[in-house]
């Protein structure tokens, strides 16, 4: 039986980006592209900046890998908002919003970022969320959150990528 699933349409965020939505932006997200400079020496990319509005405070920085294919999701956090941006590789990122007291509850979002389409997403407290390695090659997430990691107690709750009453379906769409 095939997962139910909902329409996505292309809702643009600005400078460009657009995300498919299945509704409006979802409250506290944020897109944007990476600020890439290059020269002839190679590039520098500047992911956040204390000075930078999405900037709330200092949890710690980490790095995360996914192989070709593998689904990383799906999972929410109480206390902490993530930063990430794709260093290496191309992902397929899947957002739900499922909080009870959400303008935007119900609503997913579906966007790529990646070496050829550089940017940092916001992931606000309570939205579930996740990626797919879609390229071929294994994918480098940095992320920048807000809070550190409690061994002892983890703010992370997950959800199975695939058994679960998210709208979405990770499969590749061709055609």
């Amino acid at each position: 039986m095939k997962k139910q699933t909902v329409l996505l349409k292309a809702v643009r965020v600005g400078d460009g980006l657009f995300v498919r939505s299945s509704g409006g932006l979802i409250e506290g997200f944020g897109l944007r592209r990476g600020r890439v400079m290059p020269d002839e020496r190679g590039r520098l990319g500047e992911i956040m900046r204390v000075d930078d509005p999405w900037f709330e405070k200092f949890g710690q920085v980490y790095f995360t890998t996914t192989y070709p294919g593998v689904v990383k999701a799906w999972h929410y956090h109480a206390r902490q908002t993530d930063h990430f941006y794709v260093v290496r590789g191309t992902v397929k990122v899947g957002l739900y919003d499922g909080r009870e007291d959400s303008p935007t509850r119900g609503v997913v979002h579906e966007f790529y970022l990646g070496e050829h389409s550089p940017g940092l997403v916001r992931i606000p407290t309570g939205v579930q969320h996740g990626w797919m390695c879609v390229g071929t090659t294994e994918a480098i997430i940095v992320n920048v959150v807000s809070e550190p990691y409690n061994y002892a107690e983890p703010d992370e709750f997950r959800t199975h990528p695939h058994d679960n009453d998210i709208p979405y379906d990770w499969a590749r769409q061709d055609g």
